[in-house]
């Protein structure tokens, strides 16, 4: 017995240490997102003080790190985070970005020494340089290297362009928009994670991530400041009630959505109540059917590519803004919003568009293909 008891007292008294190093890196991470609450520098720590600097006008609600995996060697790891945020006000869910954070231990407790954007990540503002920040009636502008008069421009077509599309999507919505001005093409495709290239002449874009049930990701209206800077202020107001209606949408935009209903509805929207003709409205589309070129189908996902030609991209997006009139001119404006609804309601993309033709239209994709096609050459002929 004595013997037994030994054996067993001694294989306790061998065991290793529990590995506590992904806990230890947590708490670390909770220290530094609590830092930037409280706006506390010292407890912040010295890696990523610029960028803590920069944030410090940006009204936050949250800002959190959950770990996604761990690296250790010795005493030096890297860690794998999602950095989740709100905006105070505006975000009722968070934004998530990848992170890349590189730790050293001193002393038993883990010290962030770098912080970057993950593997397929975008930049965040504030590691652009110092943010400015606007508020509008129904907007947050964000931006770095702007005079604030521009901010306070942008802020004031924002403030037009959220009842614009409040009066015209039926669906609940925050009714308010965060619109972020970059100093320059290429920091718009910093914050993108893509190639500036792509996005030249195009005046704005709205990240986020589609939802459903009614539930969708924050959404941030990106502007392009050197394409937004050569627009009129019927362009800037097109522009900003376009995306914005990509905002009041999100949350039914799903897989099953095609571009040319997406697009398209956020043009019809953006049209409304203009008083612009169909000519006006798709020059590059009108040309095309003068030219005994109309199209045969509805525009597919690969024609909304930035990057295919300025011509082809814009009969593209003329196609969807017609087929959405066409909804509306012969079904009514709210038949429209509830076949948007409807296919973005259904969980693939496969059968969606006929399911919610069927029911909501009481037709079929042939013969709503053949009506939108000669709904195109009486707008444009």
């Amino acid at each position: 017995m004595a013997a037994g008891l030994f054996v067993l007292s001694g294989c306790v008294a061998g065991q290793a240490s529990p590995d506590t190093t992904r806990q230890d890196i947590q708490r670390t991470l909770d220290a530094r997102a609590a830092a930037v609450l409280d706006h506390d520098a010292e407890a912040f720590g010295a890696a990523g003080r610029e960028e803590f600097a920069n944030l410090a006008d940006v009204p936050l609600r949250s800002w959190e790190y959950r770990l996604t995996d761990v690296r250790r060697s010795g005493d030096r790891a890297t860690a794998d985070a999602q950095l989740r945020y709100r905006l105070d006000g505006y975000d009722s869910a968070p934004v998530t970005a990848a992170r890349t954070l590189e730790l050293a231990e001193r002393d038993g407790r883990w010290y962030v020494t770098a912080d970057r954007p993950g593997r397929g990540g975008a930049q965040q503002l504030w590691q652009q340089g110092d943010v400015d920040v606007v508020r509008g009636e129904r907007s947050l502008v964000l931006g770095v290297g702007q005079d604030r008069a521009r901010l306070r421009q942008i802020a004031s077509d924002a403030d037009r362009a959220v009842p614009a599309v409040a009066a015209a999507w039926p669906g609940e919505w925050a009714d308010r928009v965060v619109v972020l001005v970059p100093d320059s093409l290429a920091a718009m495709g910093g914050l993108l994670g893509a190639p500036a290239a792509g996005y030249r002449g195009i005046a704005a874009v709205t990240t986020g991530e589609t939802g459903r049930n009614g539930a969708a990701p924050a959404d941030r209206v990106i502007v392009n400041p050197e394409a937004y800077g050569e627009l009129g202020e019927f362009g800037r107001r097109i522009v900003l009630t376009h995306e914005t209606t990509h905002v009041a949408t999100r949350a039914h935009t799903s897989q099953a959505t095609p571009m040319w209903l997406s697009e398209g509805y956020a043009d019809w929207v953006a049209y409304r109540g203009t008083g612009r003709t169909a000519a006006q409205a798709a020059p590059e589309l009108r040309r095309a059917v003068r030219a005994g070129d109309a199209p045969r189908t509805l525009p597919a996902d690969e024609d909304f590519r930035f990057g295919t030609g300025a011509d082809a991209l814009g009969r593209a997006y003329e196609g969807g803004w017609l087929a959405c009139e066409l909804i509306a001119d012969r079904w009514g404006a709210g038949a429209l919003s509830d076949f948007y609804r409807a296919v973005g309601a259904q969980p693939r993309r496969e059968g969606a568009l006929e399911q919610a033709l069927r029911e909501v239209l009481d037709t079929n994709p042939e013969a709503f293909t053949a009506a939108w096609r000669d709904y195109v050459r009486l707008r444009l002929g």
